[in-house]
């Protein structure tokens, strides 16, 4: 994996079974479960995943970066006058915190490190 890439996409999903449903048939994307609320999806040209949500889904995609040193690149984020939305937490695989630039854009950046 390249440092400081776009690595990975996620949206939202009001109902995680259909829309693995909508996707596999109308893409043939491949899926992989982790849980009652979220799916990965795979062969659609960029990885991603699918997060279950019940609230109305206004700007559904979240862009995730890599990143080899989270804390380097958090310190780099607060310094350039970025905000930390989401403190960074562990998933299988590794983990990640979400940002918010200066324009109030989010996105995410995780490290397997």
């Amino acid at each position: 994996m390249k440092d400081n890439t776009i690595n990975y996409i996620e949206f939202k999903s009001l109902n995680i079974e259909e829309t693995k449903a909508f996707y596999t048939k109308a893409f043939s994307w491949k899926f992989t479960d982790y849980g009652p609320h979220y799916v990965a999806f795979s062969e659609s040209g960029l990885e991603g995943g699918f997060e279950y949500t019940t609230k109305p889904i206004i700007n559904g995609a979240l862009v995730v970066l890599y990143a080899k040193d989270l804390k380097i690149i958090q310190e780099v984020i607060i310094s350039l006058g970025g905000k930390i939305s989401k403190k960074a937490f562990e998933f299988p695989g590794g983990k990640r915190f979400h940002f918010l630039d200066p324009s109030g854009n989010e996105l995410a950046i995780w490290s397997d490190k």
